[in-house]
C-alpha cells in the first residue's frame, strides 16, 4: 500500500499497551506485532516507538527488563503493569468515544446532504 494512513494522533501508547496485553515484547517485537496484527496498515517508525516506551516507563504504566531475543541478541522487553492495564482501559473508552462522535457526524452530514 503505498499511501498507507498515518495512527490517529494519540493512539500510539493505547496500540502499545494492547500488544503488551498478549505479552512482554522488545521494541521491535511490538512494531512488528502492530503491522501483523494491523495486516500491513499500521507501521510504527523507530522515531516515534521508543520515546513512547519512554514515556510509557516514566508513566509506570509498563516495565522493562535486558533479555535475550530469539536471535541471541540482548534487547530490552517490556511488560505491561497493573497501572498500564487499567490506563489501556481508560484510553480504549476514550477512543470508542471518539470513534463513535465521528461516526455521529459523519451519519449527519450524510443525512443533511
Amino acid at each position: 500500500m503505498a499511501n498507507k494512513p498515518e495512527l490517529m494522533p494519540g493512539t500510539l501508547d493505547m496500540l502499545i499497551l494492547q500488544t503488551l496485553k498478549r505479552a512482554p515484547l522488545h521494541g521491535y517485537g511490538i512494531a512488528q506485532s502492530i503491522r501483523r496484527v494491523s495486516d500491513e496498515v499500521l507501521t510504527v517508525e523507530e522515531g516515534s516507538l521508543y520515546p513512547a516506551l519512554q514515556r510509557l516507563l516514566l508513566q509506570g504504566w509498563v516495565k522493562a527488563e535486558w533479555k535475550m531475543t530469539e536471535t541471541n541478541r540482548r534487547a530490552r522487553f517490556y511488560t505491561l503493569t497493573a497501572a498500564g492495564k487499567k490506563q489501556l482501559g481508560i484510553e480504549l473508552t476514550k477512543f470508542e468515544q471518539m470513534v463513535a462522535a465521528i461516526g455521529r457526524v459523519l451519519r449527519a452530514a450524510e443525512e443533511a446532504g
